[in-house]
């Protein structure tokens, strides 16, 4: 059941206990996650919780059959207003966060005490589809913010929203983003993924509790300094598992100067026209890669004056004086 990791490339290693009906991810995403920290200085809890998130979302998007976008979000009503990231079904993932300015952070911050200052906080996840049919809303899910940690809170809107068994051990620091989820699957009449002994539930029962036992053996320390073979053979080298190719999660982000200018079409003319007067231009910086997008009072008129996309309102090779 050994994993050949690739120097360079985040692995995502997917596995199934062989006649049991438990399934499980590994992940190092830390490349990933140091191309997000290097466009945003946040203080050290901070990046606690959103380097698990990272990890997170996408343990949980490649285990969805689903195309489209995964958008995990946590609204805070503490110092930490917003935990954003986004994963599609190539697991290509950007992330973000949003601070109260004027908020002064612990080094020992908790995730409580962070977003969930008043009882206020939220975790929501979002399915967006990228094949949308006219009028389809994205699938979205809300609840309180119930945990201590990114990984309970996980947990509980799972077995909330979903009814799916679910573990999850996290870790993250200014380096390394690494993570394992366990799934418990449905119990299908002692079917399993091989042939072999029909499964009773008892015994379906009995190896869950014994994987998530194995598991929480892990420590965060251990997490973080590990690579994710050397925790597989660690945790389960008595277990009969079978691995998948691995697949490699990357940082990319989505943003364009066509979506900028829509997003300012619908702020609307009279805001846009406000800034214009006050700044004579329109400045505008991408809270997940930090790319600037910049728009003049030509610009602005060409956005509200048709309908054609952004990108098309400047010819190729055409520089704007």
């Amino acid at each position: 059941m050994s994993i050949t990791p690739i120097t360079g490339q985040d692995t995502l290693q997917k596995f199934i206990f062989d006649n049991a009906a438990v399934r499980g991810e590994f992940i190092d995403i830390s490349a990933t996650w140091r191309e997000v920290l290097s466009r945003h200085a946040y203080p050290a809890p901070v990046k606690k919780l959103l380097g698990e998130m990272v990890a997170a979302a996408a343990l949980l998007s490649a285990n969805l059959k689903f195309n489209g976008t995964i958008i995990m979000q946590i609204h805070g009503d503490g110092p930490l207003r917003l935990l954003v990231v986004e994963c599609d079904a190539d697991l290509n993932l950007r992330a973000t966060a949003k601070l109260d300015p004027d908020a002064t952070i612990a080094d020992d911050a908790k995730l409580q005490a962070l977003l969930n200052e008043h009882g206020k906080g939220r975790f929501i996840i979002t399915l967006d589809p990228a094949d949308k049919m006219p009028g389809q809303q994205p699938y979205q899910g809300i609840v309180p913010l119930d945990g201590d940690d990114v990984s309970t809170v996980i947990e509980n809107y799972m077995l909330r929203s979903e009814q799916l068994d679910t573990k999850l051990w996290l870790a993250a620091d200014d380096n390394v983003s690494r993570g394992l989820l366990l799934q418990k699957l449905p119990y299908n009449g002692g079917k399993t993924a091989v042939e072999a002994t029909p499964l009773t539930e008892d015994d379906a029962l009995e190896t869950w509790n014994r994987a998530v036992i194995l598991g929480s053996t892990l420590k965060e320390e251990e997490i973080l300094s590990t690579t994710i073979d050397v925790l597989m053979e660690r945790l389960f080298w008595e277990e009969t598992i079978r691995v998948f190719e691995p697949l490699h999660p990357a940082f990319h982000c989505t943003c364009t100067r066509e979506k900028v200018g829509n997003m300012l079409k619908m702020l609307g003319r009279a805001e846009v026209d406000s800034v214009l007067e006050e700044q004579g231009h329109v400045g505008v910086n991408c809270d997940f890669c930090g790319q600037h997008y910049d728009y003049d009072k030509v610009d602005c008129a060409q956005l509200f004056a048709t309908d054609a996309p952004v990108e098309a309102l400047i010819p190729a090779g055409e520089v704007k004086h």
